[in-house]
């Protein structure tokens, strides 16, 4: 590359938003140890030519390909199992908190992935769309940059993803959040979009510290008053001892959260903002391959 065009390519980076960058940074990640899911089907959308095979039928040979060398070629379509993918990440106060300085909060988690979702569904040649967001889709490799930018102007400060009639029928739907809302309320949203019908998965974000409320924090210990928003705050007198009873309603929640997705035919996945991004980005991408 000349000079004048690595400049080029620098001005264009800066104008970027930070999250695109580092979303398809992830999603290179997890496309180094992966496969395509694009594979041949039913479908108008081309997706390359093979050689041709004995046993193929000779009216799908591509005579014009085939003309350009001394072998014949079949044109292969895509398969089209998920055309659209409907995302939608949690941006209510909740997800604001992060235990540790330089770990990322939940929201900064949720909003990276679901940025590398979109990156990795468009480079599949597939559009994306947000819930709740202006209704259009994105398609292509501009609409990341797109995309981005609606999802730090739409408001979502919702902690659970709103109806959303103008959803089109049978696209994939991804959720992130933390998902700590009361069930009958996450049971009312995910009913609510599998009714369309809407098939999709819930990814669960958790900071550590919320899974073990603060065990291997020494701040976590004796007295401690926990606040909440504007509700009051509670006073635990020592949190050792509450430990054990907290981890168990922890788990009911999150066994009453995967039953709701379950019941809807949905997936329920997990993760932790000191893991990898990449790694529940492959758990998702794997999710959403075709069946």
């Amino acid at each position: 590359m000349t000079a004048a065009g690595t400049l080029r390519a620098e001005a264009l980076g800066a104008r970027l938003p930070p999250l695109v960058v580092a979303a398809d940074r992830v999603a290179a990640t997890v496309l180094q140890g992966v496969h395509g899911r694009r594979r041949s089907g039913q479908g108008d959308a081309f997706w390359q030519f093979r050689p041709f095979l004995p046993g193929d039928s000779a009216t799908r040979i591509d005579w014009r390909q085939s003309a350009k060398s001394d072998r014949l070629f079949i044109r292969e379509t895509e398969w089209e199992a998920a055309q659209t993918v409907a995302l939608w990440s949690d941006a209510s106060r909740s997800m604001e908190w992060t235990s540790a300085p330089g770990r990322p909060s939940k929201r900064d988690r949720a909003d990276l992935l679901l940025a590398a979702l979109a990156s990795l569904v468009l480079r599949g040649g597939e559009r994306v769309r947000l819930i709740g967001g202006p209704g259009r889709s994105h398609a292509g490799r501009a609409g990341l940059t797109s995309l981005v930018e609606t999802v730090t102007a739409v408001s979502k400060s919702r902690s659970l993803p709103p109806s959303d009639p103008s959803l089109p029928r049978h696209a994939r739907a991804v959720l992130i959040g933390d998902f700590l809302a009361p069930l009958e309320e996450i049971h009312q949203a995910v009913a609510a979009l599998a009714a369309r019908p809407v098939r999709g998965h819930i990814l669960q974000v958790l900071d550590p510290e919320e899974e073990t409320l603060g065990e291997s924090n020494r701040s976590y210990s004796g007295r401690v008053l926990f606040e909440w928003a504007s509700e009051a705050g509670v006073l635990v007198p020592r949190v050792e001892t509450v430990r054990g009873a907290y981890a168990e309603r922890l788990r009911q929640h999150r066994a009453g959260v995967a039953a709701i997705a379950a019941a809807a035919g949905w997936g329920f996945l997990t993760h932790r903002t000191d893991q990898p991004a990449a790694q529940a980005l492959l758990a998702l991408w794997q999710a959403l391959a075709p069946e």
